[in-house]
């Protein structure tokens, strides 16, 4: 693929292509035909979509059920009604942490390097509900300890309700071997969840191929809509999830003393809809279909490899996780120890235009736990990024260590 020539879809790139963009774990950039998805909704049919009945509502109700069939089809869903709509996949994991029916003593088990979304849910519950959440430690290159967790299933045992896993960290890029998880999970009676926030924009991801139960994820980077995400469910387990956004239109109907729900995935959105993000959903997805996914992650591999192999060689600095670019895709992050990192972000930027994210990713549980508060500098490559721009963030980056150094 000629990934040079795709960045001219981009309108941020072609107004300055001068600026490297490496935040992409964060939010990806908007190619013109979402941008254009976006316009039109509100320049020529602004209307409500799955109540109204005249031309505007029909047109947003046609439009946005093309998107949801559109966004089944990219993940492999069985039906388009196991397709839900949420704000990101932050709203996706609470749907399923809250709506799920639990007992007294029920574990989830989880691993030690996940996002706040998928960490933050079972606390509550843990605290309210008495849910017994545990966590399921990583190798020391943050690699992940398939032993480990089978010993965590058994010692769970009939207790073992769910099990949810990021598929590829926002910390470190280690993509995890969830079909493995999954079968393990499957044959201890359990749920597997997946937050696939970091796997659906940069590789294949197929529900029925990984036999997962629930994916979350984000459609802001998957070159999408900000406020869009996804939740994926299998239409049992769907049908048995409580709502968590009651009102509107997840009721079938009402009386002053009864509810009769609507069916998924009406039943989880509640509220008029955000149709332009729908709409402009259904172009993100048409814009990534058309992209071959195997090619674009070994792109960002390669651009990875291009960072990892200027910065491990920096005293001061480690990259967290495996040394293998391989092994953490686009993402190369790296443990700042007493450098201010939130400073060498501004210089960055200032200086070359290069713009990273510095901090703790919203893994603070990680950093936390290893006396790292400074946190990390974290550059993330996608599909639109260039070896030039890698190589500028790399040769600056090692300038700035220098002189904080």
């Amino acid at each position: 693929m000629n990934f040079k020539q795709l960045r001219e879809d981009f309108p941020t790139l072609r107004a300055d292509p001068n600026l490297a963009y490496l935040d992409n774990a964060c939010v990806t950039l908007k190619p013109d035909s979402v941008v254009d998805a976006i316009h039109e909704y509100y320049t020529t049919s602004p209307g409500c979509g799955g109540r109204s009945v005249h031309r505007y509502g029909t047109k947003v109700s046609q439009h946005t059920a093309a998107a949801r069939a559109k966004l089944s089809t990219f993940i492999n869903a069985n039906s388009k009604r196991e397709m839900v709509f949420t704000r990101n996949a932050t709203q996706s994991l609470n749907q399923v942490a809250h709506g799920m029916k639990w007992d007294k003593g029920d574990v989830v088990l989880t691993t030690d390097r996940e996002h706040n979304s998928n960490l933050v849910p079972w606390l509550q519950l843990e605290r309210e509900q008495g849910v017994d959440h545990r966590i399921v430690a990583s190798n020391p290159d943050n690699s992940f300890d398939l032993e480990g967790f089978e010993a965590a299933c058994a010692e769970a045992g009939s207790k073992l309700k769910l099990v949810s896993m990021s598929h590829v960290g926002n910390l470190d890029g280690v993509t995890l071997p969830i079909k493995e998880i999954a079968k393990i999970t499957h044959d201890h009676g359990a749920l597997m969840c997946v937050d696939g926030a970091q796997s659906t924009p940069h590789m294949d991801v197929d529900v029925q191929d990984l036999d997962i139960d629930f994916l979350a994820f984000s459609i802001h980077k998957m070159c999408g809509p900000s406020g869009m995400g996804g939740l994926w469910g299998r239409y049992d387990l769907l049908e048995n999830l409580r709502t968590i956004q009651a009102g509107g239109q997840t009721v079938q109907t009402s009386t002053y003393d009864s509810i009769e729900w609507a069916a998924p995935p009406a039943r989880f959105e509640g509220g008029l809809g955000h149709f332009s993000g729908m709409i402009g959903t259904g172009a993100a997805i048409d814009y990534l279909a058309a992209l071959d996914m195997s090619a674009v992650k070994q792109h960002e591999i390669k651009l990875n490899r291009i960072m990892s192999d200027t910065v491990s060689g920096l005293a001061g600095v480690d990259i967290i996780g495996p040394k293998d670019p391989a092994q953490r895709g686009g993402i190369c992050s790296i443990l700042m120890h007493d450098l201010p990192a939130h400073d060498i972000a501004l210089l960055l930027d200032e200086a070359a235009g290069v713009m990273v994210r510095s901090g703790q990713h919203c893994v603070h549980s990680w950093f936390n736990a290893r006396g790292h508060e400074n946190g990390s500098l974290r550059a993330s490559a996608y599909f639109y990024n260039t070896e030039e721009e890698v190589k500028l963030f790399a040769d600056t980056f090692e300038e700035a260590v220098q002189a904080f150094s």
